[in-house]
């Protein structure tokens, strides 16, 4: 096995790798920031081993101890956005397969990377503040200094002093509270996980919570405002979790918790372990939500137990995710709503691909992350062009049943590690053995090092998407004077994921007349519909047909909640009407304080707004 090389870390992962981390975190809300110790169990890999590099941003560091005497540390130059190398010397030297306990006292920045600080009145509640952290991809070494690649994994225990007030939450078993020793306002939660797991899945939040039992390995967490309305919304999680065993194998994390975050979460959700990470917007959306739950569930086992070994190998995360995602829709729902789902996928690469450009490298299922920030080459490409080939190769090779054998297979065998394309493709030839010669026929440099579409474009079934491609159609067809045809019966007879497609499927044609969007909204009354998924797409829909009535409303959604998917195109979509370009800049220097600082610096960069 050629020995890994991570283009994200400045950590030495050849010399050295992390087994255990312990914790110990004072939440400061006044000065925003989190005073830690962090003591670091590494195992050694190297004869006459003494010095170690962690990866570190925008952290102060105190003092560093190995095994209780004083380390020498500096910090290296600082990167634009991978941080500063934390060089350790040890006074001593150790040889292969000997553990040290690497000690660092630190604090981070009011602007670390991984944590959002929001004032009581960004909450729902109004009265405390909140605190979340977003580690993925390359962030826990804002608030951790650590080895921040997704090759080591390692298990760990924490403790989390905040005001007595507030509830403290981690990616890990709860192991109880004491009041703070140091501080009565104060009191301490403690936090275990047993099973190993890359650093960037550790996760914090701090906020006045409130939890309530909808399963019997599972609580919603939430601020009190939504507790019921989510208790209600998440009532399938333990079918969904068993649906996901009987696919994949048993859930190893123990507790399968939900926490519904406020609306600047920037993402649809995380799969931080033992704790499921979720955006508000989803608590409106009929049948959205299980999608994203879905999704996170089955990370459970292709991400959290079976890990990309570097950010360029992230398709083996998310193409295996959707693919599991999609089958647990399979299973509790229909073939045809699976085969629905990868027809929008298909459409949602279509769409990232046009963004980057169809000759960018980042549209590669494999790219190059030499140089490049990975929150900059985040989009749909490893989720729905991982799907395709995933769903490629099931048609080739013999159905669902048979593939999700191989899948279940794959994750049994890597259970616990870090996989690359090369490992993955390895384990698919050696199962698949007999059809050798039909996996020879895939081409597999266009699948994996090619810009752009997929060689091939899957097979999938039209049934339930046949209606919103009719639909669509007669809407781009119709002229003036056929506008009187359209009923409300139209939509009424489409399912909310129908609903979606249709307005997606306008996105995709050329801007409609604004004498048919006004139309459209006369007899479908799609302002007043709550589904976020529809929402964003009719809101851009009509601002791409130059409805002016629809500025405001575009520009709201971007900024009462901060999912990047929903504000990046929503600000965009404004920006691109140039009559309204300032208002859009304007709009986003007012909320740009509130918004997460990975929105904040990506809407910026959309907005060709500098510093």
């Amino acid at each position: 096995m050629t020995p890994v090389s991570d283009p994200s870390s400045f950590s030495s992962i050849s010399k050295c790798s992390t087994k255990h981390l312990n914790l110990t975190y004072h939440v400061d809300f006044d000065r925003h920031v989190l005073k830690g110790k962090v003591a670091l169990t590494v195992e050694v890999l190297e004869d006459k081993f003494s010095s170690l590099t962690l990866d570190s941003n925008d952290l102060k560091i105190f003092k560093v101890s190995a095994n209780g005497q004083a380390a020498q540390f500096a910090l290296g130059t600082k990167h634009k956005f991978k941080g500063s190398p934390l060089e350790i010397t040890l006074p001593f030297e150790l040889s292969r397969g000997q553990h040290v306990i690497v000690e660092i006292e630190y604090e981070t920045s009011p602007s670390a990377r991984a944590l959002q600080w929001l004032t009581p009145k960004q909450t729902a509640g109004k009265k405390h503040p909140y605190i979340f952290s977003q580690c993925q991809a390359t962030h826990c070494r804002t608030m951790v200094p650590c080895q921040d690649t997704p090759s080591v994994k390692h298990t760990y225990y924490a403790q989390v002093s905040v005001p007595k007030e507030l509830v403290a939450l981690m990616s890990a078993l709860r192991d109880g509270q004491e009041p703070d020793p140091s501080d009565s306002s104060r009191v301490i939660y403690r936090f275990r996980q047993p099973v190993p797991m890359p650093s960037y899945l550790i996760a914090l939040v701090v906020g006045a919570l409130e939890s309530r039992e909808i399963g019997p390995r599972s609580r919603v967490w939430s601020e009190k405002e939504y507790v019921e309305e989510a208790t209600f919304e998440f009532s399938e999680t333990e079918t969904m979790l068993k649906t996901a065993e009987s696919l994949a194998g048993p859930y190893v994390w123990g507790q399968y918790d939900v926490l519904v975050l406020p609306p600047s979460f920037p993402y649809g959700g995380m799969e931080n372990p033992c704790l499921t990470f979720v955006t508000p917007t989803v608590l409106a959306g009929d049948r959205s939500l299980a999608g994203v739950i879905a999704h996170e569930i089955s990370h459970s086992w292709t991400g959290n137990l079976v890990t990309n070994k570097t950010w360029e190998h992230f398709w083996l995360n998310e193409g295996h995710t959707v693919y599991i995602e999609r089958m647990i829709a399979r299973c509790m729902q229909s073939e045809q709503l699976r085969q629905f789902k990868g027809i929008g996928g298909w459409k949602e690469l279509q769409e990232s691909v046009k963004q980057f450009g169809a000759t960018n490298v980042l549209t590669n299922l494999v790219p190059n992350l030499h140089e490049v920030d990975t929150d900059e080459a985040f989009s749909s490409v490893p989720y729905e062009k991982g799907f395709a080939l995933l769903y490629h190769l099931e048609e080739l090779l013999g159905g669902p049943e048979v593939f999700m054998g191989f899948v279940k297979s794959y994750i049994q065998l890597f259970a616990y590690g870090s996989v690359t394309t090369e490992e993955w493709k390895n384990y698919l030839f050696t199962y698949f053995k007999d059809k050798v010669d039909i996996l020879n026929k895939v081409d597999w440099n266009a699948w994996m090092h090619t810009p752009g579409m997929p060689p091939v474009k899957p097979q999938y079934d039209t049934t339930m998407a046949d209606a919103c491609t009719a639909l669509c159609q007669k809407w781009v067809k119709a002229k003036e004077g056929d506008l009187t045809s359209f009923t409300e019966a139209d939509v009424k007879q489409l399912n909310s994921p129908q609903l979606i497609e249709f307005v997606a499927l306008l996105l995709q044609e050329e801007p409609l007349p604004l004498s048919h969007v006004k139309k459209m909204q006369e007899v479908y009354q799609l302002n007043s519909v709550k589904n976020a998924e529809v929402r964003f797409r009719w809101l851009r829909v009509c601002v791409r047909a130059h409805w002016e009535e629809a500025v405001p409303l575009a520009l709201k959604m971007a900024t009462e909640q901060g999912r990047m998917k929903f504000t990046r195109p929503l600000f965009k979509e404004v920006y691109n009407f140039s009559k309204y370009s300032d208002e859009a800049v304007k709009t986003f220097k007012e909320h740009r304080g509130a918004l997460h600082p990975v929105t904040a610096m990506l809407v910026a960069k959309d907005l060709k707004i500098d510093g």
